[in-house]
Formats: C-alpha cells, structure tokens, sequence
C-alpha cells in the first residue's frame, strides 16, 4: 500500500478539537493524488492524454477521530479495474497503527475532448498494482434516498469551490451537504454518489431527508432539478473511540 505520514492540523479541527471528517476526506484524497504523481501517471499525464479520474462514489467508515497533533499514517491502494471504472480503498493508522478510519472509493476514467468512458492505459494498468480488498463492512455505490424535505437556500458555485478540473471538487460537495444539515454530532460513516459534474456559476439546491436510524441524506440538485450529487451521513450512535 503507498502511504505517507502526516500530523494533525489546527485548521483541520472542529469545536471538538477533533479531526473534521471533510478533512479526512482531503487527506485521502491527497494520498491518491501523491500516489499517481509519484508513479508518473498523475496531472501532467492525464493532461497530455485529454484524460480525467472522475469520481464516482465514497465511502468513509471513522473507528475514531484523530485530536490536533497527533501523528497519522495515510495509505491508499487500488484493488480492481473494470473497464473505463477503477476502485481504490483508503486507510488512516494512528502511531500505534490501530485504524482510525478507511474508505472506499470508484472512479470512472473520462476523455475530456469527447467527455466518454475510456479505459486505462497500459502504463496505468502497469503501474497501479492490484492488492487484496480492505477488510470492512461495504456499501453499495447508489445511495437510497428516503425522502426529501423542502428546498434549502441555493448555493452558487464560487472559484473556491473548484479544483485543477475546474469543476466541483468533491470535498466540497461534502461541505456543502453538511452546511445545509448545520446539526452537531460525530459521524460514523459518509457516503457520496456522484451523478453529474458542476462548474463556476452554476446553482446547487441541498434537499434534506432523514430516515428516523441516524441517517441523513442531502440531495444536491441543479437549477434544472437534475441530482449532481447524494450525501449520507450516519450519526455516531454508540460512541466512537477518541
């Protein structure tokens, strides 16, 4: 598994001195990142071959949240490739190497001059070695949503928003969906489906449902209605470890 090691930031905190889970979220994200450009497939090769890893969905299971200077261990590793589609598992240790958390993940590979499914090279093919699936309890991809409350305040996307792709990034749909809950309590486990891609302007409308088990799901929609993106988040219900 590729890794790096890092230590816990003042400005990933929330109001309990703990670990935000949307900075878990950018630690992850930032460990499959180190890893494709340290293989030489990330950015720069995508670039030249009109290429994009396009997020597909998330699933993030916390065993507990890190406090501020702890050290972590973060690791990341592909275990499968199907098509134009890869899967990538992630996993944070603390110093003793207990599991703090770990996450699922699938991508789509996209062709940004036709914006189709293509399937990976052979040096991606080469270069990602498959290993065996994390252990933990997975989820399906497609999110079920229970039931949607009335419309939230709009949201416009602003440049802050965006990423090197210049559409949304996806921890930003996360922070979103969690602005628009603006309720405390530890969670346990995210899920995120993406369905469509948002760019600087466009409009995002949070629905909010709950399932009455802990459950909460924020659907984001367009000005068109259509869903670009489902976030559920599960409450902690019998204590995490801290």
């Amino acid at each position: 598994m590729y890794s790096y090691q890092s230590r816990i930031r003042y400005s990933e905190l929330d109001e309990t001195g703990h670990l935000k889970i949307e900075s878990l979220l950018d630690y992850f994200q930032d460990c499959s990142t180190f890893h494709s450009e340290d293989l030489g497939l990330g950015v720069e090769y995508l670039r030249k071959r009109h290429m994009v890893w396009v997020m597909s969905s998330w699933q993030i299971v916390v065993s507990r949240y890190p406090r501020l200077g702890e050290r972590v261990t973060v690791g990341t590793a592909p275990y499968d490739f199907r098509g134009f589609m890869g899967s990538r598992n992630f996993l944070m240790s603390d110093e003793a190497g207990e599991r703090l958390a770990c996450a699922n993940t699938i991508w789509s590979l996209i062709d940004t001059e036709s914006a189709r499914p293509v399937k990976p090279t052979a040096e991606m093919l080469e270069g990602y070695v498959i290993e065996p699936r994390l252990e933990m309890e997975y989820a399906p991809r497609k999110i079920a949503v229970p039931g949607e409350s009335g419309a939230g305040e709009p949201i416009v996307v602003r440049k802050h928003h965006l990423d090197m792709n210049h559409h949304v990034n996806n921890g930003q749909y996360i922070r979103i969906a969690m602005d628009a809950l603006q309720e405390e309590g530890r969670i346990r486990q995210l899920r995120a489906e993406y369905r469509k891609q948002v760019y600087l302007g466009d409009v995002l409308i949070p629905y909010v449902a709950s399932s009455g088990d802990g459950r909460q799901t924020v659907v984001l929609r367009g000005e068109d209605d259509a869903v670009c993106c489902i976030v559920e988040l599960e409450k902690d219900s019998c204590g995490l470890a801290v």
